[in-house]
């Protein structure tokens, strides 16, 4: 009887969860031969995936570091390390995004002699571009979500492939107007614009008030225009209610895609929201500020000149970066107030935002992954 080819999956969080149920589907439709198991959540368990460590009992996902969360990661890495070589011995690891623990654990790997692949792998573009050492070393493929990923992996003689951003194929189509205008009591003669201050505190520490500051200018100016604000799932309400003061502008939860495809404009921090609005075709200023010391550092450590991922991917500036000294009231509400007023310049961050769809929607990222794992074991 033919032995099973095994495959291990290591994720860190529900969004890796989520990716790697996308591309077992896929895989389990190519092939019946493979026994895969993994680190994981609700949706690889769904699908039968034998887990070695669920998410949720491991703090995968959770914040910060402390002593307890450091010495869970070690211990579990630990654990992996040994299951994986002495026990599971697989033909193939495929590592999905978390780069702090999944680079770690690809040493152990490599020294063990077990070929390992990513998928979605660190963003050492935006940061620590010396990762890509550990990359070259211990991984055999990579798999970029973007297309200048590739060119970077390829330059230091890393075998990569752009398979596509998985956003793609998981986004929902836009929401229709009408329908949200109705369910959040909005007036349908008035332009939206939404404003989304980030997922965590250090954000809404120094965001929140610019850009609710920004709003009011917007209104003092024109009264054709009205706001809402996206709570992110992982912000408390007593911890946004802080930030949000005495502002009467309405807040929204669990409904962003729907607000980032029908809004005029958008305000946003600096993120993946950046690239979801872009899917969507829907114009938009990003802002961001902290510490200078920080900024600083980021600056030394960055590979690109470039924040905004829609600028990333087209290599030129179609969404405004205002940054730092550039995230002020005055500044922000002038550049949402030229998306509103200058319909040339409206039209034309439009057709390129939509060229950003177009360059990621040429692959359906799980398929690909799917089909290189099926040839590589």
């Amino acid at each position: 009887m033919e032995t099973k080819k095994k495959l291990f999956i290591v994720t860190g969080e529900l969004s890796g969860d989520k990716h790697a149920s996308a591309v077992v589907k896929n895989l389990l439709q190519l092939r019946n031969d493979i026994e895969i198991q993994a680190i994981g959540g609700e949706n690889l368990k769904q699908l039968g995936i034998k887990l070695f460590s669920d998410h949720s009992k491991a703090h995968m996902s959770a914040m910060g570091l402390t002593p307890k969360i450091l010495f869970d990661h070690l211990t579990l890495g630990k654990r992996l390390v040994d299951y994986l070589k002495n026990d599971y011995k697989p033909d193939l690891v495929l590592l999905i995004d978390y780069g702090g623990f999944n680079l770690n654990i690809s040493k152990f790997l490599h020294k063990a002699g077990i070929k390992v692949f990513y998928y979605i792998p660190p963003q050492i573009w935006a940061s620590r571009k010396w990762r890509i050492k550990t990359v070259k070393k211990n991984i055999s493929k990579v798999m970029t979500i973007f297309p200048f990923e590739k060119e970077m992996y390829e330059k230091e003689g890393i075998d990569a492939t752009f398979v596509g951003h998985p956003l793609i194929s998981q986004m929902p189509q836009k929401a229709n107007r009408d329908a949200v205008f109705e369910k959040y009591d909005l007036d349908k003669n008035k332009k939206l614009i939404s404003i989304f201050p980030g997922s965590r505190v250090f954000e809404l520490q120094n965001l929140m008030d610019v850009f609710l500051k920004s709003a009011q200018e917007i209104s003092e100016k024109r009264t054709d225009v009205q706001f809402v604000i996206a709570q992110a799932d992982s912000l408390k309400d007593d911890v946004f209610k802080k930030y949000l003061g005495k502002s009467s502008i309405k807040v929204i939860k669990n409904d962003n895609y729907s607000l980032l495809s029908v809004s005029d404009a958008l305000m946003l921090a600096s993120g993946t929201v950046a690239l979801e609005a872009a899917l969507y075709g829907t114009p938009m200023i990003i802002s961001y500020r902290g510490p200078w010391i920080a900024y600083w550092v980021y600056r030394i450590v960055r590979c690109i000149t470039r924040v905004c991922l829609p600028n990333i991917i087209m290599d030129k500036d179609i969404v405004p970066e205002l940054l730092q000294s550039d995230c002020k009231p005055q500044i922000i509400s002038s550049e949402l107030l030229k998306i509103l007023d200058d319909e040339s310049y409206r039209n034309n961050m439009i057709e390129n935002l939509l060229k950003v769809r177009n360059i990621l929607s040429t692959h359906e990222s799980s398929k690909e992954v799917a089909q290189i794992i099926s040839n590589a074991i």
